[in-house]
């Protein structure tokens, strides 16, 4: 290990420790994941405050999706030691669908648009679940350009819509903790500001974010707090603006 992520560990373990005595609303200690035997999240540990978005960052192969979807409590990885709490309920012992109840809600890179359904049949299938979250009029407040596409297959939607819908989707349930996998992938900037736009209306609602993006930057500018992943154990935990503002850590372990 650099001297670098050395001295960023300690300063993070620090800022951890206070932390951990104001109850996080949301904390991973310890996770360890695995695909078959291959070792891939490697004692991940970090908090985020009620309302924060945290930027998971990290270069390709550094375990950050592993991550999301261990947190999500997917079939794959396999979590075979630590904890997650989120609003102080234990996660670490549920199945996917139990954390998506309980307020976890994860975007997929690939969105998950059903198809042969329209936007709002997409919505409505995501009201279904149990737990309360926004209505349609809502939504539709926010999402203005998904009202005006309310009837149409929401696979035949642009990119940028999509990951619309895929957001409204999460809202549409009980959500408490959205995790956005590459969000502004392929996507034109007038889209990204619109879902950055987004991400910052649902803060003041308590509603945290935590999300993997490979522009870095954007990412940063969007987020309170970062985590820097490298080959699946964390470099730097610590303030966006810190990342920003150091170029040394950024060029070792983002590569800008």
């Amino acid at each position: 290990m650099s001297t670098l992520a050395m001295q960023t560990q300690i300063s993070s373990g620090s800022r951890a420790a206070a932390t951990q005595t104001t109850h996080p609303f949301f904390a991973v200690r310890d996770m360890h994941a695995y695909y078959g035997e291959s070792y891939i999240v490697q004692g991940v540990s970090f908090d985020i405050r009620k309302g924060e978005i945290l930027a998971l960052l990290g270069r390709n192969g550094a375990g950050k999706t592993s991550t999301l979807r261990t947190i999500a409590r997917t079939d794959t990885p396999q979590m075979r030691r630590g904890e997650i709490w989120l609003d102080g309920e234990p996660i670490h012992q549920m199945r996917s669908y139990q954390a998506a109840q309980s307020g976890i809600q994860l975007v997929p890179e690939d969105r998950r648009i059903i198809s042969g359904l329209t936007v709002e049949e997409n919505i409505f299938l995501a009201q279904v679940a149990p737990g309360e979250g926004w209505g349609l009029d809502q939504i539709y407040e926010s999402f203005p350009r998904l009202a005006e596409r309310r009837k149409q297959e929401g696979v035949t939607l642009s990119g940028g819509e999509q990951q619309m819908l895929a957001i409204a989707r999460a809202l549409a349930r009980n959500l408490k903790l959205l995790l956005l996998d590459e969000p502004y992938e392929g996507l034109a900037p007038v889209i990204v500001h619109e879902i950055e736009r987004i991400l910052h209306s649902i803060k003041p609602l308590g509603i945290t974010t935590i999300i993997v993006e490979q522009n870095a930057v954007a990412a940063l500018k969007l987020a309170d707090r970062a985590v820097i992943l490298d080959t699946g154990e964390v470099a730097f935990t610590g303030t966006a603006k810190e990342v920003l503002d150091n170029a040394e850590l950024r060029h070792e372990y983002l590569a800008i």
